[in-house]
């Protein structure tokens, strides 16, 4: 069983950046597809980025492409999201997951995830 424990976010002005990190534990996730979700008050869970075990494939959402850049560090088990020019519609509990099967964007192939890290962005 794997853990997965976000750190990073914060509250930020908007315009500004954050990094949040993910770090693994229990077990490697070099061969796991990885991504990132967030989910904002009342709205629904939403995929934000992806990337793939070798970190030579990603998938962004439109709302953050361009701003957001995915990456991962296999030896470190460790998975980073790079977010600048941040909006206050980026405000939201940010969730790191470890894919269960091979390439995915979709929620429910995401067998592992963490416990969240909350980022605000004000006007």
């Amino acid at each position: 069983q794997v853990q997965l424990v976000e750190s990073g976010g914060g509250l930020v002005q908007a315009g500004g950046s954050l990094t949040l990190s993910c770090a693994a534990s229990g077990r490697t996730i070099s061969s796991s597809t990885m991504a990132w979700f967030r989910q904002a008050p009342g709205k629904e869970r939403e995929f934000v980025a992806a990337i793939n075990w070798r970190g030579d494939r990603t998938n962004y959402a439109n709302s953050v492409k361009g701003r957001f850049t995915i990456s991962r560090d296999n030896a470190k088990n460790t998975v980073y999201l790079q977010m600048n020019s941040l909006k206050p519609e980026d405000t939201a509990v940010y969730y790191c997951a470890r894919g269960s099967m091979g390439w995915s964007i979709q929620p429910g192939d995401f067998g592992s995830w963490g416990q969240g890290t909350q980022v605000t962005v004000s006007s």
